[in-house]
């Protein structure tokens, strides 16, 4: 046989490192960050931390080389525009989300890890893994935008969620912890399940798993197969709305935000939700636009089902519960996923269904950075009042002025009032994709959802500035928070520790509140961050706003 006779392999021929820099350079720092633990005396272990919110630094900046054209790796030798890795304004945008509210994120685990390093139980969350299992989920969830073939976009989506799973459950012997780790593990190991039969489905019937194939090959399904196809679309659409936290697969948020350590339930709101989204906008308007009558209505009624009752469960609670706060910012979350789901239905209704879900990249920047910074401000009181309930934050102003302000604007961008008007525009531009593609009726349910959202944000704001409890509500309070001899009980009536809220090293159950406590360096520099942030995009609302009218892919 000659050399000739021989066929070259359709392999990949070289690797754009720059291309891939953000996701590497995450999952590098993690790798040095676990190794480097083995060999970090117990009192430096705060180390690891800062190692982590450099690297995450170093990972966000390497995206600036990126912004001059879009690139492309790991592409088919026969067809250059065939690729698994691409690096567009998507691509960017979604990254940029990731890698910014990671760093955020950390910045949080820092000031509880240094909290109690000094505490009997300080070894009750291991430090190297924790830091190593968020750089590796980071690092996941900041591949997936990138990815453009099926085999990639499922492993990234693994890579982000299962060590999530493991940061949820790390506090060792606590009982909230594990099963809000077991009921995360179960809906999301059921929704890897549906996802991967739904993508077998689909290869079968076009031979591909490069998402642009898929598209083209959906067009000339044979029609003996096109129930198959459907299926399999269905069933995709499916896994990735456990993902998103859509209604009726959001049954794991309230508990899981409240059990897991407080930064990791911030990460699994703003990260967890741009992993879901960036995947199910890449299915269905890249791999599967000839499909848009299947997806379209299935994601409108989804939107308006998944905004309604993670509302209404918000309306619904009661200051004086534990975690209440928590709670509120779970239901939130999935409130705000509807929004979220709106734009990419309407895709499937638009002329230009790229273009439309801009509007969904646009409010999810947005909302990452006013609610990473909303959780920024939770963790700081909860290192005075660890049952982080509602009514905790009552004259809140009086106590701590700045952190009042900060929060309540915060708030008022979730709820798009002046002077957070970021909030306001990015919901306005949700708005237009809706009534733009005919969808008028998910438009005004999305109008009457943001009324009642109105009232619980409000609410809150209220409260920050009302005048602090009397000193026999004061005794009420701290009998509750874990100065009395009674330990704290869950909802089921299991014993639980006070500081569920804090992440490596939590103390054991019956903690006191510590008042008067400074802020910390890492703690103050996220909210600083957060506010910022919310700050230059309420005051140039056309940063995020340009996401709106732009093809992304």
């Amino acid at each position: 046989m000659t050399l000739a006779a021989l066929e070259v392999p359709d392999v990949v021929q070289s690797v754009d490192w720059i291309a891939i820099a953000p996701p590497a350079i995450t999952a590098v720092v993690g790798l040095l960050v676990l190794v480097a633990d083995l060999f970090v005396p117990e009192g430096r272990k705060h180390l690891l931390g800062w190692a982590s919110v450099a690297g995450l630094t170093l990972a966000t900046l390497s995206l600036l080389p990126l912004l001059d054209a879009d690139r492309a790796t790991f592409c088919r030798l026969s067809d250059d525009d065939v690729c698994s890795y691409t690096a567009d304004q998507f691509t960017l945008a979604v990254q940029l989300l990731v890698l910014g509210g990671a760093l955020l994120t950390a910045l949080l685990s820092v000031t509880a890890s240094r909290d109690h390093a000094d505490t009997p139980c300080a070894r009750a969350v291991p430090g190297g893994e924790y830091w190593f299992l968020l750089l590796s989920s980071a690092a996941g969830a900041a591949l997936l935008p990138a990815s453009r073939d099926l085999a990639t976009l499922v492993v990234a989506l693994e890579v982000a969620s299962l060590p999530a799973f493991a940061l949820v459950g790390l506090k060792r012997g606590d009982r909230m912890s594990s099963e809000a780790a077991l009921k995360f593990f179960l809906s999301s190991v059921t929704a890897t399940a549906v996802t991967l039969m739904g993508v077998s489905f689909v290869y079968a019937t076009t031979g591909s798993l490069y998402l642009t194939e898929i598209a083209d090959g959906l067009t000339r399904v044979d029609g003996q197969f096109d129930t198959l196809a459907r299926t399999g679309v269905v069933l995709t659409l499916i896994g990735f709305a456990f993902k998103t936290a859509a209604v009726p697969f959001h049954f794991w948020v309230p508990d899981t935000y409240v059990g897991a350590p407080l930064p990791i339930a911030a990460y699994l709101s703003v990260i967890g939700k741009a992993v879901g989204f960036s995947g199910l906008i890449l299915v269905t308007v890249v791999a599967f636009p000839s499909y848009a009558d299947v997806w379209g209505p299935a994601l409108a009624v989804l939107a308006a089902l998944t905004m309604t009752i993670g509302n209404a469960a918000a309306l619904r609670q009661s200051v004086t519960r534990a975690y209440s706060a928590v709670r509120l910012l779970a239901w939130s979350s999935v409130g705000q996923a509807g929004y979220l789901l709106v734009p990419i239905a309407a895709a499937a209704y638009a002329k230009d269904g790229e273009r439309a879900v801009g509007s969904t990249v646009s409010y999810a920047l947005m909302y990452a950075a006013v609610n990473l910074g909303a959780f920024a401000v939770a963790a700081l009181v909860a290192r005075t009042r660890p049952l982080n309930r509602l009514s905790d934050y009552r004259g809140l102003y009086a106590e701590r002025p700045l952190a009042a302000l900060v929060l309540a604007f915060f708030l008022l961008c979730l709820a798009g009032l002046p002077p957070g008007i970021i909030g306001l525009f990015a919901k306005v531009t949700v708005f237009s994709s809706a009534v733009d593609a005919g969808l008028g009726w998910l438009a005004m349910i999305m109008a009457v959802n943001v009324v009642i959202a109105l009232y619980y944000y409000l609410q809150w704001t209220a409260l920050l500035f009302r005048a602090p409890e009397t000193a026999e509500g004061m005794e009420t309070v701290k009998a509750a928070a874990g100065t009395a001899p009674a330990v704290p009980a869950a909802p089921d009536g299991s014993s639980v520790s006070p500081d569920v809220a804090m992440v490596p090293g939590a103390p054991g159950a019956g903690a006191a509140p510590r008042p008067g406590l400074p802020v910390p360096l890492a703690l103050a520099a996220a909210i600083a961050l957060a506010a910022v942030l919310a700050v230059v995009l309420s005051g140039a609302p056309q940063l995020v706003l340009r996401f709106s009218d732009t093809v992304l892919f």
